[in-house]
């Protein structure tokens, strides 16, 4: 299906809200039926059917279509934010004893879930450097039941070499799951490649506007209608209708958005790589970038987001950098409008959140929407105080 009709008319049945063009926020937390034989079938299949919000709404159910095609998926779900979509996806997968193969330095709160829930139910778990392949074979034991990808990841950008992973994976009757919040559905497929489930956070680029916390898992039908019995359903980290109203909005642009940050990235972060207070740009559509030919395969761009190592002598610089900028929020995640900076060097001093693995002089850009000439000015007259 062409990418204009999944953004502009998927889903959208106008002949049965008014001829509207913008489908209706149906902001109702259940749902009325003539007779109880219409009732009974409704109970049938409460993914298909409107019975309560937790379960399906209008608003929600013409998005799913829309993920669900980005994606090259048979259908989708959506969560209140990303994290949710992780959670439910890693324990529909899983279950006492049994054991994951999970990429070192995934997003914080997969982290989390690897390291601090997880094992509270008897699963256990394995990092591994995901862009060794063979590494990812030893790591794999007799109970493992799901191998978690995160490619690239969203700090230093390592990637995983989609198509082998779930090759080797199916070969053992491994499960495969990976976020692509990164690249986002219009850089790139990993169902296309073989994998089993697909997440994202939607309040990247899908929603694109910095109003919304969503989260967003993909795959056949049968695994999708799995998670909404069970996790979905039990655990109820549901969209709200006018959440996902929002998100409808984003995706009428999110095509010219992610072209438009990933051009302005390609331009500013090769200007910073020729910079003489610039140390190293980190940057998948750099052929300076480890794993450039891995990225140029099985992906058709990178996005807005690239990390820098500032030449900087001691931290004291890089706070003055920082300081200096004004162009740039400081502020976590990206995808949105804005242009962001995050600094390692933010996380230090903070009790409880030193992370010594993490150099103080990494930093990392979101490019927006902005000029990017107006950035690079913001860039250049900040990059002095080093």
């Amino acid at each position: 299906m062409h990418l204009s009709e999944i953004l502009t008319h998927l889903g959208e049945w106008r002949e049965q809200y008014f001829g509207a063009v913008a489908p209706p926020v149906i902001q109702s937390s259940n749902f009325a039926f003539r007779t109880l034989d219409e009732f009974r079938q409704a109970f049938t299949d409460e993914l298909k059917y409107p019975v309560y919000t937790r379960g399906n709404n209008p608003t929600v159910e013409i998005l799913r279509a829309k993920l669900a095609a980005l994606e090259g998926a048979e259908d989708a779900l959506v969560f209140s934010s990303g994290s949710a979509a992780v959670a439910s996806a890693v324990l529909a997968h899983v279950h006492a004893g049994a054991h994951v193969v999970c990429v070192q330095s995934p997003y914080s709160w997969t982290h989390s879930l690897m390291t601090r829930f997880l094992p509270r139910f008897g699963v256990s778990h394995t990092f591994v450097d995901g862009c060794d392949l063979n590494a990812i074979e030893r790591a794999i034991q007799p109970n493992t039941t799901l191998l978690y990808l995160e490619s690239p990841n969203s700090l230093t950008f390592e990637l995983q070499d989609l198509a082998a992973c779930a090759a080797l994976a199916r070969s053992r009757g491994i499960v495969t799951c990976a976020d692509n919040s990164y690249c986002s559905p219009l850089f790139q497929n990993p169902i296309a490649l073989g994998i089993d489930l697909v997440v994202h956070s939607g309040t990247k680029y899908l929603n694109g506007h910095s109003d919304v916390v969503c989260g967003v898992l993909c795959s056949r039908r049968e695994v999708i209608y799995k998670v909404f019995e069970s996790e979905l359903m039990t655990l109820g980290a549901i969209i709200s209708p006018h959440d996902a109203a929002l998100i409808l909005r984003g995706l009428r642009t999110v095509e010219l958005r992610v072209q438009r940050s990933h051009d302005s990235a390609c331009r500013i972060a090769a200007w910073l790589e020729q910079h003489p207070k610039v140390e190293r740009v980190l940057y998948p559509w750099l052929p300076s970038f480890p794993q450039y030919e891995l990225a140029q395969r099985q992906m058709r761009g990178a996005g807005g987001l690239f990390s820098v190592y500032l030449r900087a002598s001691d931290i004291a610089q890089v706070e003055n950098f920082l300081h200096r900028l004004q162009r740039f929020l400081l502020a976590v995640s990206w995808g949105g409008y804005e242009s962001l900076v995050l600094p390692m060097a933010g996380f230090y001093h903070i009790p409880g959140r030193a992370n010594s693995s993490r150099p103080w002089n990494l930093v990392r850009f979101y490019i927006g929407l902005e000029d990017p000439n107006w950035l690079m000015e913001d860039l250049a007259q900040a990059l002095q105080a080093i």
